[in-house]
């Protein structure tokens, strides 16, 4: 998952990245394919060129030859709210057909069954980077018809008061750059076609097709399977394990 993700990172992407197989992504690519991307980390740093992986995001470390250690204004709205963000890393509870997420409530939003820790940035990041790749569980209960409270907004989303599935330009106007691009999951990867609607593109090295479908709610357009996913190379390998993740932090 960390090296699929770490593939969808272009040299000079400015990166906004969260805890956990994201630091892992943006560190690999910046190891290979990407030296010149930038990262930014929520909590401030900008640019930072740790010597060991972090722990969190606001951990001290993140700022090591960082060009900028600020805070959370800088981050979301002098860098995310400004544009100048490409592409960012979230997880999510659960994603339905068009990329909407939820990471708020599971059940009635006033009388949940469980609730999560809410946005915590998930809706500005998917609004305001110009491509995001969501790393989830590939579960069936994650991907939903219809998630039962939408934290992000996908391609496509539901107009009050008539309840329409209309595309988000419709109801958000301007206020977003972009949207999610990608879902990587412990399975397959997943992309967006021109209308705002998942398809599956490759399926991970032991799994088929068909166990895809079997741990997604919803009808899964199939049609655009490329193959299978690229995997790891032994350098890929060697990187994660003893240059990237030395530590054993994310990766035991």
């Amino acid at each position: 998952m960390a090296v699929a993700a770490a593939r969808e990172v272009r040299d000079g992407d400015v990166v906004f990245a969260g805890t956990g197989l994201p630091m892992l992504a943006i560190t690999l690519a910046q190891h290979e394919q990407a030296p010149n991307a930038v990262c930014i980390y929520e909590a401030g740093s900008i640019d930072g060129r740790p010597l060991d992986i972090p722990t969190s995001v606001g951990d001290a470390r993140c700022v090591h030859q960082a060009s900028r250690a600020s805070g959370l204004f800088e981050a979301f709205y002098g860098q995310l709210h400004a544009g100048y963000v490409d592409l960012g890393f979230l997880g999510g509870a659960e994603i339905d057909r068009y990329g909407n997420v939820n990471c708020t409530v599971i059940g009635d939003y006033n009388h949940p069954e469980k609730r999560f820790t809410g946005s915590g940035g998930n809706a500005d990041i998917c609004s305001f980077a110009k491509r995001t790749v969501f790393i989830m569980v590939q579960e069936k209960r994650r991907f939903k018809e219809q998630v039962d409270y939408v934290t992000s907004p996908g391609w496509r989303v539901k107009k009050w008061p008539t309840g329409a599935w209309v595309p988000k330009q419709e109801v958000y106007g301007s206020y977003f750059q972009g949207g999610v691009s990608t879902v990587i999951t412990d399975m397959a990867v997943f992309r967006f076609d021109d209308t705002g609607e998942m398809y599956l593109d490759t399926v991970h090295p032991g799994f088929t097709v068909q166990d895809v479908i079997d741990h997604v709610g919803f009808k899964l357009n199939v049609s655009r399977v490329s193959g299978e996913t690229l995997p790891p190379t032994k350098k890929q390998m060697e990187l994660l394990y003893h240059v990237v993740d030395r530590e054993g932090i994310f990766l035991p």
